[in-house]
């Protein structure tokens, strides 16, 4: 049963040797995830799994140990879900970007609390897989947590990686109060197609939480949302 969740934006930027000297740009987002990380420990959960966009070859399921790094954005910093799997039990591909960031997050938080798993999640699962994928996690265990790793749109402003598009702003504000507010129902219905028009890594991820959370009664907290960069980023805590 799903406990806890917590949701953050994946850019490699939240990790400060990725940002370089645009690094204290970012300090409220990353502060706001170590709040909702906090809040998924005090939730005492029995597996914690960490969900985010993945390509292709980073997609289905990661065991706890299983490793990734920033060598691809410069940067000779590698990290791991959870301590190293027994036995080698940990997977030979390497982490996708987005649960690169989300081992970074946890190693920073001191993540004790459970074993972490990861999945990766491909941008074209339709709507009705993310919810029955989510419901399938949180069968996992008794207690179930989830570190919800995605971006919303890309196309805030004209600087953005996807240009300006007028219809970013009205998309993450549904998305956004949706997360905030622990709205399962709204998560399941954002519009997929437009979703990828709009370059929102996220939905996908998002509409697994909402499989996950389906029944399971959580109250939602916003704890940041902002468009840094012409992207959005939001924070949500799910208790």
């Amino acid at each position: 049963m799903l406990v806890a969740a917590a949701v953050s934006p994946c850019p490699p930027l939240l990790v400060p040797e990725v940002a370089a000297g645009a690094a204290p740009e970012l300090d409220p987002v990353r502060a706001a995830c170590a709040e909702a990380l906090a809040v998924l420990a005090r939730a005492r959960p029995d597996l914690l799994i960490v969900v985010g966009p993945a390509e292709e070859g980073g997609r289905g399921a990661f065991p706890s140990g299983s490793a990734g790094d920033f060598l691809g954005f410069g940067v000779d910093l590698g990290v791991r879900l959870g301590p190293e799997a027994p036995d080698g039990d940990a997977s030979s591909r390497p982490l996708p970007a987005s649960l690169t960031v989300g081992a970074w997050l946890l190693a920073e938080a001191g993540w004790t609390a459970s074993p972490v798993e990861g999945l990766g999640v491909g941008e074209p699962l339709s709507p009705e897989r993310c919810a029955e994928a989510g419901r399938g996690l949180a069968e996992r265990e008794g207690r179930v947590a989830l570190l919800v790793m995605g971006d919303g749109s890309a196309c805030r402003t004209v600087k953005a990686p996807g240009y300006l598009d007028p219809r970013a702003e009205g998309f993450d504000a549904v998305a956004f109060r949706a997360l905030g507010e622990a709205d399962v129902r709204a998560l399941a219905e954002l519009d997929a197609p437009l979703a990828y028009a709009l370059k929102a890594a996220g939905r996908a991820p998002w509409q697994v939480l909402a499989g996950a959370a389906d029944g399971a009664g959580l109250a939602g907290r916003s704890l940041y949302e902002d468009a840094p960069y012409g992207v959005g980023y939001t924070v949500a805590a799910w208790s």
